[in-house]
């Protein structure tokens, strides 16, 4: 009778051990954004969850120590049992026996089951586990104290133990994963990436460059400027006098009706510098975020950069910013954004001036956006040199080929990645 109390004692610590590692893998797998929906929408559970999670540390000490003390006592009952029976040589069948019942009872079986829906999982067993992290507390925190101990004999922080990964990284290799696995579509990974991205980005990295600025001659005659501004693609345009960079206004095609309108026609009438805006001008420095609150604080959509010198270096558009979110906008039919085109062998040319970040986005490459900004600066940088017109490169698994040089600008490269055997 006393073998069969002792069977029975065996295999409830057995199902606590199993309890115990399920509970461990679903609370450290069960996604915490879910979760905290639920707990939103008044879930008592999730919010359980929600407070265990937030003690992670304490979380983790009370199962571990659970489950190695059920473990422990299971095995010791179990050894004592098979040597009433076999002898000393029962201490060989109570490893070999406790060893398969953990492993395959208490530990794979149940944390398969937990994996497989740890949200689930993890709901139903926190008002249980809860109640034992309190009662467990002075052990988890008498054990923490001893290993914060031995970790500072090595020079290790317990702070330093965390993965060093931010929140915004974990959300973009989640995006990044979830991608490669079919769940997320191209354009939405590329619009998350964006929103993250805004965070790292300067205006200079978005700006349109001042060589690719359409501009407006204030000394021109009135019909050549009104006639200029019907004709542009674009509704702000910089008004600038005797030189490029003496920008005195922007010149809103809208305003530019309203005065035809007022004037009744009359072209002499109109006065140009009148009707031009104030320019607004930002250092290259700005944080792109913080210009985007700025556009969406102001009246202005539009503003001129500079650098430390107070110099011209490009322009900057609330539309350039929510481009650098949600993409360039293109015809239907486009395959990639203006700027690149795709040649019969496979290899691409692309305009020198295209920000490297568009490119990846576009085609899918990896080339490096740390170093420089534009594709031809990459090539620069890479070189050390200003290359001449059908140099060829190979570097980042891609090869490089100066088409087109204007000066000691890059306007055009062919570049082709390197198949990899």
């Amino acid at each position: 009778m006393t073998i069969w109390i002792t069977l029975g004692a065996i295999a409830i610590l057995l199902f606590i051990s199993a309890f115990l590692s399920g509970s461990e893998t679903a609370l450290t797998a069960a996604s915490r954004a879910r979760l905290h929906a639920k707990a939103l929408k008044g879930s008592k559970n999730a919010k359980i969850v929600e407070q265990l999670l937030n003690a992670k540390e304490r979380l983790l000490g009370t199962l571990l120590l659970g489950n190695n003390l059920v473990n422990i006592l299971a095995s010791a009952l179990a050894t004592s049992v098979l040597i009433s029976i076999f002898g000393d040589s029962g201490v060989i069948y109570a490893t070999l026996i406790m060893t398969l019942a953990v492993v395959i009872f208490a530990e794979v079986l149940p944390k398969t089951w937990a994996i497989n829906q740890p949200d689930n999982f993890a709901l139903n067993v926190a008002p249980i586990i809860r109640p034992l992290t309190i009662l467990f507390t002075p052990f988890t925190i008498a054990v923490q104290a001893i290993v914060r101990l031995f970790l500072a004999l090595f020079g290790i922080k317990s702070d330093d133990i965390r993965s060093g990964f931010t929140g915004l990284e974990e959300i973009r290799g989640t995006v990044d994963l979830l991608h490669s696995e079919g769940e997320v579509i191209k354009s939405d990974r590329d619009m998350l990436g964006g929103i993250l991205n805004i965070k790292d980005l300067e205006v200079f990295d978005v700006m349109v460059h001042r060589t690719k600025i359409i501009a407006l001659d204030a000394e021109l005659p009135t019909e050549q400027i009104i006639n200029q501004v019907l004709k542009s693609p674009y509704t702000r345009m910089p008004l600038f006098k005797g030189d490029t960079d003496n920008i005195i206004g922007i010149l809103h095609a809208k305003d530019v009706l309203r005065a035809l309108i007022k004037a009744k026609g009359d072209i002499e009438k109109i006065n140009i510098e009148k009707i031009a805006s104030k320019p607004w001008f930002v250092p290259d420095t700005t944080p792109l975020e913080a210009q985007l609150n700025g556009f969406l604080k102001g009246k202005s959509h539009f503003a001129l950069v500079v650098d430390e010198y107070g110099e011209v270096q490009g322009l900057i558009t609330l539309e350039d910013i929510l481009e650098e979110i949600v993409g360039d906008i293109s015809d239907e039919h486009d395959d990639v954004l203006e700027g690149i085109t795709k040649q019969l062998d496979g290899s691409f040319i692309i305009d020198g001036s295209l920000p490297i970040r568009d490119v990846n986005r576009s085609l899918e490459w990896n080339l490096p956006e740390d170093e420089a900004t534009t594709i031809a600066g990459l090539v620069i940088h890479e070189a050390k040199t200003i290359p001449n017109k059908a140099q060829q490169f190979t570097f980042h698994n891609f090869r490089f080929k100066i088409i087109e040089k204007i000066g000691n600008r890059i306007t055009k490269l062919a570049i082709s990645p390197i198949k990899k055997n």
